[in-house]
């Protein structure tokens, strides 16, 4: 479980993401604070670091510049394209000039000649896929980007995009309560022989038990507007969350990192990217990969907690209309 292939690479199987320290689940961290953490994943042998151009617009990716860019060649690099933020707008641009100029923004930013993994964050529906797929293409052979990925689409457009120029990795949320990649992409991915990278696979927090009220997180958190934290579905999610925590203390583990286990038990080509401001959390997600938790005591995770028993869709009717993956 500890090391997997990943656009031709070996990584570890828990890798960081790192929008939390820039951007969404509240007020930031402080810079410092965020630089230790990230060197601190480092030292320990996290290496396989997941940033985003939005991720609190550039912040993210200078933050690794400042933490770690030193030792460039220690790890495995992954940023993402194609997400528009312009104060309450959302949108999608994934046009080759766009892509192009992003990489570009993002290598400066990041202190880099080149990125390992570049995702194309969003389905772009009014560009069409062969065209953002050569602008990849082009960015590979020109060595900006080692490979090129996407993230939540569906099945059909993973295929149409794969057969242009082969893709490395499919990057979607998937953890014990979000199942939609069971749809079609688990199986596609595992048939073309690309990486699937799950983001949020605790549940943006929830699985990890801590969190018994939505009130404890702060008024800037995109949590408060997922319907599953809302009062009218987390008291029954929090029932299944309390049920997998005692499961897990059975199992000599935390409930997180029975959520992982759970994760990367769905096939070899899976891949793990909880994201934290805490060194204590990282602490807990990385040791997972050391654990021997019994195949019986994570499928019993999985009937726990499951598509058919959370309370709640994972987004908003807003959020889940830019989402291409199959839903439920």
């Amino acid at each position: 479980m500890t090391k997997r292939l990943l656009a031709g690479r070996e990584v570890a199987a828990i890798g960081l993401g790192c929008m939390n320290i820039a951007w969404a689940y509240g007020e930031a961290p402080d810079r410092a604070d965020a630089v230790s953490l990230f060197r601190y994943a480092l030292d320990a042998g996290c290496d396989h670091f997941d940033t985003a151009n939005i991720y609190g617009m550039g912040v993210s990716e200078e933050t690794l510049r400042e933490a770690i860019m030193d030792r460039r060649d220690e790890f495995f690099l992954a940023t993402k394209t194609g997400i528009v933020l312009e104060g309450e707008r959302r949108g999608t641009d994934c046009r080759p000039e766009s892509i192009a100029a992003s990489i570009d923004a993002s290598l400066k930013r990041l202190g880099t000649d080149h990125v390992d993994l570049f995702y194309m964050h969003r389905l772009d529906r009014d560009t069409p896929i062969a065209d953002s797929v050569g602008a990849m293409a082009r960015l590979i052979e020109a060595g900006k980007i080692g490979s090129y990925g996407v993230s939540e689409w569906s099945s059909a457009h993973i295929r149409e995009a794969h057969a242009v120029h082969p893709m490395a990795a499919v990057q979607t949320e998937y953890s014990l309560w979000t199942r939609n990649v069971e749809l079609g992409v688990l199986d596609t991915t595992r048939e073309l022989g690309i990486a699937l990278v799950a983001f949020s696979p605790v549940g943006r927090g929830a699985l990890c038990g801590e969190i018994t009220a939505p009130e404890q997180l702060g008024g800037k958190d995109i949590r408060l507007s997922m319907p599953r934290f809302s009062a009218e579905h987390w008291p029954a999610n929090l029932a299944l969350i309390e049920q997998l925590a005692a499961l897990a203390a059975e199992a000599g583990a935390t409930p997180a990192q029975l959520s992982l286990a759970w994760v990367l038990a769905r096939g070899e080509h899976l891949h793990a990217i909880p994201g934290t401001r805490s060194i204590a959390h990282f602490d807990q997600n990385h040791g997972t990969m050391t654990l021997d938790i019994a195949p019986e005591v994570i499928a019993r995770a999985g009937e726990i907690i499951n598509q058919q028993t959370v309370s709640g869709h994972r987004y908003s009717p807003t959020m889940n209309a830019s989402i291409d993956t199959e839903d439920y």
